[in-house]
């Protein structure tokens, strides 16, 4: 069956392209331009906030709201000394709690929301589940919660030996190539926003049914 699906705050298109090969009428969405190496953003992507086509007649979604100031990986910058809270980063952070909620939340029947580990301070809901690069044919760790409605747990299609962590503490990795061994590289927010390849062709296998 055809589905209508909406991939939110998605400027890649990787999630979008693997139902789209599947025959479903995928539309990503992103204040970015589409950067899908298989289609033009023609093929469907709309530009601008997803609140403005979130309450359309969508069959499921796939969200990856931004997870700046709701990461645990920025916990080191939402408290200040003797563990005083950064209220202003606080504030921030509750502001993405409220986006993450209203995409969990959609009036849409099926529902996968995406995110890191958040800091324990935002009280956010149990996530349904945690994936791994790994577990789809790259062999790196990243830990990923999943939040679902009316979805199965994502299965493992592909587990590789890990050969080292994705995301390094700090604000720069090592590139894993040989040829850059030892050198360090920064990190932009979309590498580290970018769905891996393995995980949104088991999304596209598993759910697109």
């Amino acid at each position: 069956k055809k589905m209508k699906i909406l991939i939110a705050c998605e400027y890649s298109g990787v999630v979008r392209d693997e139902f789209l090969k599947l025959g479903h009428d995928a539309i990503s969405c992103d204040i970015l331009p589409c950067e899908s190496e298989y289609y033009t953003e023609d093929d469907g992507h709309y530009r601008g906030d997803v609140m403005d086509i979130l309450y359309e007649d969508w069959d499921m979604m796939i969200a990856h709201p931004p997870c700046t100031y709701l990461s645990n990986a920025g916990a080191r910058w939402l408290y200040r000394k003797k563990g005083e809270l950064n209220q202003e980063r606080y504030k921030l952070g509750l502001e993405g709690k409220k986006f993450f909620m209203d995409l969990y939340n959609a009036p849409i029947e099926k529902i996968c929301v995406e995110n890191p580990i958040s800091s324990r301070v935002f009280e956010m809901p149990k996530h349904t589940q945690t994936i791994q690069p790994y577990e789809y044919g790259h062999p790196y760790s990243k830990n990923t919660r999943l939040w679902l409605k009316n979805l199965p747990l994502l299965e493992p299609t592909n587990i590789v030996e890990k050969k080292g962590t994705f995301l390094p503490s700090g604000t720069s990795r090592y590139k894993h190539t040989n040829k850059n061994k030892g050198k360090k590289f920064p990190l932009t927010d979309k590498e580290r926003s970018k769905t891996f390849k393995g995980v949104a062709k088991a999304m596209a296998a598993q759910w697109g049914k």
